[in-house]
């Protein structure tokens, strides 16, 4: 993500024009050159990746031509800046930028970005030039479409054909602004602040900026986790790091030129509120309770966290296009606060389960994350905070409780400590193997062991989602190769290399060193760690996970390591899954989880997007009804009154939340995922019983 980041600073700008372009000079905006020491760390990043990185890529000509795709991909992903001719007169340099680079020379990458500045300084001042006379008129009733995905389009020819291309994407601003409600004065106000804001900022540029995309554009082809940070964003990072905790609790990245939400960290007010989720766009920002709501279409990453980040007890407006929707806005109040480590330390819960015949009293642990207080653990205090010694004292607490099954929760937790996988792992299985780490050089380390004998040996149960990753697919993976508890839920991230930092004259390096393989043998990476039993998608995999990254390192596999099977859950799993499959047919909650990710995924695919007015509202009615007639069948089956219509749904789902404050309870209501593998468990318990009471298989010889 940090690399979408990155990249991020300078692509994704929305800029338009209705009349054909000047033919300005790079006499007319300053021309950005490389700085004296930007050629000697490009040295230098090119003999760590070449030395250091785990897939020991070598700079080739092939290699060239594939930084020069990714630049330029980066600078203009919707192929609308640049012209036809522009890509031909860069062309010359696409096999020479290796050689170029090995010689500490990086003017042609500056070469590209100052062309790239003058067509989006162009655009935008002929933009404001119109819109200081007025909104354009359209005829939102004539029959014309927006092609939304370009990965696949030609390179305007002429600078006409540009102007036709950016005339539609004024026309669908405007349409999706009228669509909110908005006035034709209000849009032109708003576009004319937009393009303002972004011309100031596309000015501001300056080499570091260059030379950090540049870089970053050879980086993300060795793999996604590799990045350079010049030294301001080194200094950016460190401290958003250290404050990572303050503000929403949200990872941002670009996505063209709508700032995305990436994740969401656990307890953080954004997570609390219920109402952001990943994919999520964020369109604007206001400060406090009533304060003006500023367009962020278009702006640099950076730009945005900082409007966005602010002192705990303060609040914030954002206003986003929830994924999977209909294109409508919503705006959602976030009360800021510091998200402590006590609010994403473990908790448990008691909850109770039946088969029908027999009630089981089953313990939930939610793990946000992998978690130690290293500052207290350094200090040798001994009441220090950690994964392992939380979960511990909860496991015993559950003992004590009589708790005849345990369900740790994984979902959304993004990782952490891979100390604390490797000693949580420890509380549930007895010596030996956690993980192996192969590094460049080939060696294979196993010393990540389990070292003492098990704490709790009871019916174990981990639960999974696309966004577990690293250190979860660690604990989970190992729990799944000795067979000592089910897997449950869906596919998870699939995040399983290691990256260091590296110094550089200029900055530093990040670089992938290590990848992760599990005891089988089998790399966490890229395929993450598939379940047992199945739960419905609740994020689409093509859109979030290591899968979707163009660069990522293949799976792979290395030899197993000795270790033990706990259960064989191969005699339990087939009546499990068939239990599973017709409860979940039937029930409510399920019948829309999967009726809801179908929705979602199907909005996902869209290429194109109607510019006629009444279609895109008859488009728009339909799914806004078809969300309320999924959500009606739901609760209509479930006992409850059926909406009105879809302003109440949209009401409901826009009522205050609770204050942040405190660990956040674990509850099965609306959580159908954790009920089920409550059920689940019941039906585990109550077929390991059976299955231990059958009298032992007798040969014949």
């Amino acid at each position: 993500m940090l690399t979408n980041r990155i990249a991020g600073l300078l692509s994704g700008f929305l800029f338009l024009a209705l009349t054909a372009l000047p033919q300005a000079s790079l006499a007319d905006i300053d021309k950005l050159s490389p700085l004296e020491d930007q050629g000697e760390t490009a040295r230098e990043i090119v003999g760590k990746l070449e030395m250091l990185h785990y897939n020991k890529l070598k700079l080739t000509d092939e290699i060239s031509a594939e930084l020069w795709d990714e630049y330029i991909k980066a600078l203009d992903p919707t192929k609308s800046y640049f012209l036809a001719s522009d890509i031909n007169e860069f062309r010359k340099w696409r096999t020479h930028l290796d050689d170029e680079l090995r010689n500490g020379q990086v003017q042609h990458g500056f070469d590209i970005y100052n062309r790239y500045r003058l067509r989006v300084s162009d655009r935008l001042e002929n933009i404001l030039a119109q819109l200081d006379k007025g909104l354009p008129k359209f005829d939102f009733n004539k029959e014309e479409t927006l092609q939304l995905d370009r990965e696949d389009a030609q390179w305007p020819k002429s600078i006409s054909e540009a102007d036709e291309l950016w005339r539609k994407r004024l026309k669908s601003s405007v349409l999706n602004l009228r669509l909110t409600g908005k006035t034709d004065k209000e849009i032109g106000d708003l576009l004319k602040r937009r393009y303002e804001g972004q011309l100031k900022r596309v000015k501001q540029q300056h080499s570091d900026d260059v030379f950090e995309l540049y870089m970053n554009s050879l980086t993300k082809l060795y793999d996604p986790h590799s990045n350079y940070f010049s030294p301001r964003s080194l200094e950016n990072f460190n401290m958003t790091m250290s404050l990572s905790l303050e503000g929403i609790g949200a990872v941002l990245q670009m996505e063209d030129e709508y700032t995305k939400v990436a994740r969401l960290v656990a307890g953080g007010p954004a997570d609390r509120s219920g109402k952001i989720k990943p994919n999520d766009k964020i369109v604007a920002v206001g400060q406090d309770k009533t304060g003006d709501m500023v367009d962020v279409v278009g702006w640099r990453l950076d730009d945005v966290v900082d409007l966005i980040r602010g002192s705990a007890g303060t609040y914030v407006r954002l206003e986003t296009i929830p994924t999977g929707g209909d294109g409508s806005h919503r705006t959602v109040l976030i009360k800021r606060s510091k998200v402590k480590l006590e609010d994403q330390a473990a908790k448990k819960a008691i909850f109770e389960f039946t088969d029908g015949d027999k009630t089981y009293k089953v313990g939930v642990i939610n793990l946000p994350t992998f978690y130690i207080d290293f500052e207290a653990y350094r200090r040798r205090d001994p009441n220090y905070k950690s994964t392992t010694r939380d979960v511990a004292k909860l496991l015993h607490e559950l003992q004590e409780a009589k708790v005849d099954g345990v369900i740790l929760d994984l979902r959304n937790n993004g990782g952490g400590s891979l100390q604390e996988a490797t000693m949580l792992t420890d509380l549930f299985i007895d010596q030996g193997p956690v993980v192996q780490i192969r590094h460049a050089n080939e060696q294979i380390s196993r010393h990540n062991r389990s070292r003492s004998r098990a704490m709790y040996r009871g019916p174990l149960m981990v639960l999974i989602n696309r966004l577990s990753a690293s250190a979860s697919e660690i604990f989970a993976g190992a729990i799944q190769d000795y067979n000592r508890g089910l897997i449950v839920g869906s596919q998870s991230f699939g995040k399983g290399t290691v990256q260091t930092m590296a110094p550089l004259k200029e900055g530093q390096l990040k670089i992938t060193q290590s990848k992760f393989y599990r005891v089988s043998g089998d790399s966490t990476q890229h395929a993450g760690i598939t379940p047992d039993i199945n739960m419905p998608q609740m994020i689409d995999p093509e859109s979030v996970g290591e899968s979707t990254y163009d660069s990522a390192l293949p799976w792979d596999r290395i030899h197993s390591v000795p270790h033990a099977k706990y259960f064989n859950f191969k005699k339990l799993l087939p009546d499990l899954i068939a239990r599973h499959n017709k409860r979940t047919s039937v029930d409510p909650d399920f019948v829309y989880l999967r009726e809801q990710y179908q929705f979602e995924h199907e909005r996902g695919d869209e290429k194109v997007i109607s510019l006629n007015e009444h279609e895109r509202e008859a488009k728009r009615k339909q799914l806004n009804d078809e969300l309320l007639t999924m959500e009606n069948r739901r609760r209509t089956a479930k006992g409850l009154k059926p909406y009105a219509d879809f302003k109440a749904l949209e009401e409901s789902e826009s009522e205050d939340t609770p204050p942040v404050g405190g660990p956040v309870e674990i509850t099965l209501k609306d959580d159908p995922i954790l009920n089920e593998a409550g059920n689940i468990m019941a039906d585990f318990i109550e077929d390991s019983d059976k299955e231990a009471k059958k009298p032992p298989q007798v040969a014949n010889f």
